[in-house]
């Protein structure tokens, strides 16, 4: 059937403008997404999650989380707490409720630290080649000879527990891909017409960055960094499973997990409930990533 009206505008093969063509791009890049139901959980999953981290007082009473009624411990899932309590007695469907806001927070914090350090790294690395990009990438490949989680496990035990220090631990760990991929996409788009018009204009190394070639690589590294969410969450997890991470009474799930750990057997709610929250959370950043890999894929058909 033949598009009419604004589809048949976005879908024109001879668009009139820079806009329209990037109407189009992006209405093209959709249609592909939706048709992509493991790409479209993954999307629900982690609007889910935002929406639950938004709406957290509404959902859940915040004095659940930290209330202590011991006449109540370790109860079963039922209609007056529908995930059980804890061995605190603490309502657990409140807890990870709330542990949603600590668990997007960590996502939020960590991407907005290594985005910068792995374009800043990366794309100087590729660009102007020679010693700069001896020096940068020997330094990302030290940080690459090590296990990410036993690397963020050091840096957490040296920074010690809390939130904002596993945020910084797990950072320090996760920037050096990135930098690797930005350099690989630099490397492929310095020696291209655009670019090479660009420097004959005059135009200075850092503007050609800024302008040509960072909003270029930006899609192959946002779609890495979507992938490479899961596993942030299980090193915030793992962390905070240790007590490297957000400390009690803060509901953060790893530290859940491990206080239900003793109980497993019997009491299996109190560790299963918030194990299957982060496995929930990490299989949806990685169906999304996933569907974004496949609409930005050059090659996709």
């Amino acid at each position: 059937m033949k598009p009419v009206g604004w589809q048949a505008w976005l879908l024109t093969e001879t668009p009139g403008g820079r806009a329209q063509a990037r109407a189009g791009r992006w209405y093209r890049n959709l249609r592909r997404f939706a048709r992509n139901p493991l790409a479209m959980s993954g999307l629900f999953v982690v609007l889910a999650l935002i929406a639950v981290a938004l709406a957290a007082p509404l959902l859940a009473p915040a004095r659940a989380v930290v209330l202590q009624a011991l006449p109540d411990r370790l109860l079963p899932p039922s209609l007056a707490h529908p995930f059980g309590t804890d061995e605190l007695g603490r309502d657990l469907y409140a807890r990870v409720v709330f542990g949603a806001r600590i668990t997007l927070s960590i996502v939020a914090m960590v991407a907005l630290i290594v985005l910068p350090i792995g374009l800043g790294i990366g794309l100087p690395a590729g660009y102007f080649g020679g010693w700069i990009d001896l020096v940068l990438m020997r330094l990302t490949d030290i940080f690459l000879a090590f296990p990410r989680l036993i690397l963020a496990l050091a840096f957490a035990a040296a920074l010690g527990p809390g939130i904002r220090n596993a945020v910084i631990a797990i950072a320090l760990t996760a920037w050096p891909p990135y930098a690797r991929l930005a350099r690989a996409e630099t490397l492929s788009l310095r020696a291209r017409e655009f670019v090479l018009a660009a420097e004959l204009q005059g135009a200075s190394a850092w503007r050609i960055l800024r302008t040509q070639i960072l909003p270029l690589c930006l899609p192959s590294v946002i779609i890495r960094l979507t992938l490479d969410m899961a596993g942030i969450i299980l090193t915030a997890a793992g962390l905070g499973f240790l007590g490297l991470g957000a400390q009690p009474p803060s509901p953060e799930w790893g530290a859940m997990v491990a206080s239900g750990r003793d109980v497993l057997l019997d009491q299996w709610w109190v560790a299963t409930i918030p194990g299957l929250a982060i496995f929930v959370v990490s299989l949806g950043f990685n169906l999304l990533g996933d569907g974004l890999r496949e609409i930005f894929d050059p090659r996709a058909a």
